[in-house]
């Protein structure tokens, strides 16, 4: 039986569990959070962080907006947490200046393909904070080239609800910036039981930054992993903090 999209969300929480070991992304987000009264985390997805946010002991304001439906139908699924859940893209954004720090994790940012979608989404996260508000976010380097290891992956098996799966990837295309990637999931002989198909678009520094400064934020601090070392050459990933001008 096909995957549905419910089983779908439900598995990205198997394989991308949220872990806030010291040196991860995790780890930077959460500590990032609780240092403050309120969190809007914009591409929440399953909820993972603002569900632990709350797991330790947060109790300021805490929403979440994403696109996907089924991931914030598992977002929802606990009832035991105070959330605020908002179906629609970093766009869509409906709060204004009431959140003094906004997150974007898990390189949910390259998910903003088009130029008009980068700058409208940037407009919208300015416009959720408060006056000083912060803005936390990753983005892989392009210089990295990430694209390449994913398509060398080896299939990955997992456990899900009683059953074996394999999940590969292939690059489509890696054009001016954009990569996009099909992730396949099937069972043990081979019979595909879903295709996902994204698209991620890789911003080099000088631009990223530009499209900050022009939505209105300063870059208050920069590194090139989640222990916050210095972005070098070797860097893979751009760690943002990003504040209200």
């Amino acid at each position: 039986m096909d995957l549905t999209e419910d089983d779908v969300a439900a598995i990205y929480d198997v394989t991308d569990p949220w872990r806030a070991e010291p040196g991860t992304s995790d780890a930077l987000y959460t500590e990032f959070a609780m240092s403050a009264q309120s969190v809007l985390d914009v591409g929440c997805g399953t909820g993972q962080m603002l569900h632990c946010l709350r797991d330790n002991g947060y109790t300021g304001r805490l929403a979440g907006i994403d696109p996907d439906a089924a991931s914030l139908r598992r977002a929802q699924r606990r009832a035991d947490i105070a959330v605020e859940w908002v179906e629609g893209t970093a766009a869509d954004i409906p709060w204004k200046q009431e959140f003094e720090v906004a997150t974007m994790a898990n390189n949910a940012f390259q998910c903003l393909i088009e130029d008009d979608e980068v700058r409208a989404s940037l407009t919208a996260i300015r416009g959720a904070l408060t006056d000083g508000g912060r803005f936390l976010f990753e983005t892989r380097h392009p210089q990295a080239r990430a694209w390449e290891d994913w398509a060398a992956a080896e299939p990955r098996r997992l456990d899900f609800a009683g059953r074996v799966l394999v999940m590969s990837w292939e690059i489509e295309s890696a054009v001016d910036g954009v990569v996009t990637m099909i992730e396949t999931t099937s069972q043990e002989d081979g019979t595909v039981l879903h295709v996902g198909r994204d698209r991620l678009r890789f911003l080099d520094l000088p631009t990223l930054n530009a499209w900050l400064e022009d939505a209105g934020f300063v870059v208050e601090e920069q590194y090139g992993d989640f222990r916050r070392g210095p972005i070098t050459s070797d860097s893979r990933s751009i760690v943002t903090i990003a504040r209200t001008a």
